[in-house]
């Protein structure tokens, strides 16, 4: 908000004078929000001093660019955005319209009931668009809302996660800054959280996987694969391996995974249970297990043949993650 950033400006900080000690809980707090950011996705509980809290956002920001990891600038901004869109849900409605502007919302508070549903706010369609095309649930196309003389009814916890991508989209802008040399007290805290990133990165990877299916994304290994076990024909134990924990990872449920055994012929169902829930991480060392990697499926002969998204990937999660975002891009929003 405006007011924050003239609090901040009076403070008068410089780069150098955040080494010093009586600057370490704002440091501190800013390193929490990044450190709950990675391990979370969401960041927790304000500090209750407000010297600290307000000025802890900046710098964090300013720590997050530092890194120049896209990945976790971007879990960042979205862990900020989920925050303050939980916060907005209890705040009134004078509030959220004041915050609203910020983004130049044309939107203004009602109090109205549409048979079972009451309604907070009525948003121009223009901006319910600009945020709403990005959701992929079907009840934010325009089509299934109610929508008079060109404004979109809404209920406070929808405007809240229409606000929450006007900030994610805010915040990553800012993260996009180049940041200097930064002392070398910062930059230890930097590279500390950097290496729990690290640690902790291909379990983000696999918790940015949508939760649908999208068979037309799969990449050519697990299309065969799927097309082959689909159709009752036999693969190997290496090919069964790699289809069930992609299946898993991509969102499917070990019931679903079950079931698509079924057409073999050397189906067993305890058997195939208890393989499907132990990939999935249901038993055993309580591991999910992930998909080999593509030179791994090419020397077991299951690689059908290369197409141009498998040259820029080495992994199959990583042609599904990319040819959902092409699909993405290229289909047209639906009209109202």
């Amino acid at each position: 908000m405006p007011k924050a950033a003239e609090y901040v400006k009076t403070l008068d900080l410089s780069i150098d004078d955040l080494s010093s000690p009586e600057y370490e809980s704002i440091l501190d707090r800013a390193g929490k929000r990044i450190e709950e950011a990675i391990l979370f996705n969401m960041v927790g509980e304000p500090s209750p001093n407000d010297d600290i809290e307000i000025p802890s956002f900046p710098i964090a920001v300013m720590m997050v660019a530092a890194t120049t990891d896209p990945l976790l600038k971007r879990r960042y901004a979205l862990s900020e955005a989920k925050r303050v869109s939980n916060l907005l849900r209890d705040e009134s409605t004078e509030k959220v319209v004041e915050i609203s502007n910020n983004f130049n919302w044309k939107i203004r508070s009602i109090e109205t009931s549409v048979g079972s549903l009451t309604y907070d706010f009525a948003l121009h369609f223009t901006d319910f668009l600009k945020d709403a095309t990005s959701l992929q649930d079907k009840r934010w196309k325009l089509v299934n809302r109610l929508v008079l003389n060109g404004e979109v009814y809404l209920t406070k916890i929808e405007v809240s996660r229409l606000l929450e991508e006007e900030i994610r989209r805010y915040i990553e802008g800012k993260l996009n800054i180049k940041v200097g040399l930064l002392p070398q007290g910062i930059m230890d805290r930097v590279d500390q959280l950097q290496r729990l990133f690290m640690e902790k990165r291909g379990k983000i990877r696999l918790e940015e996987l949508p939760k649908r299916i999208s068979i037309i994304a799969f990449p050519p290994c697990v299309k065969a694969l799927y097309d082959a076990i689909s159709s009752g024909r036999h693969i190997s134990h290496v090919g069964r391996f790699a289809l069930t924990s992609f299946l898993i990872n991509a969102g499917m449920t070990v019931e679903n995974v079950v079931d698509l055994f079924r057409s073999l012929s050397d189906f067993d169902e305890r058997m195939t249970r208890y393989q499907v829930e132990h990939i999935a991480g249901g038993r055993g060392s309580r591991t999910r297990y992930i998909p080999p990697r593509c030179d791994t499926l090419r020397t077991h002969g299951i690689c059908p043949g290369m197409n141009e998204i498998c040259r820029r990937i080495r992994h199959p999660l990583a042609y599904y993650r990319r040819k959902l975002k092409i699909i993405r891009t290229e289909t047209p929003p639906e009209r109202a």
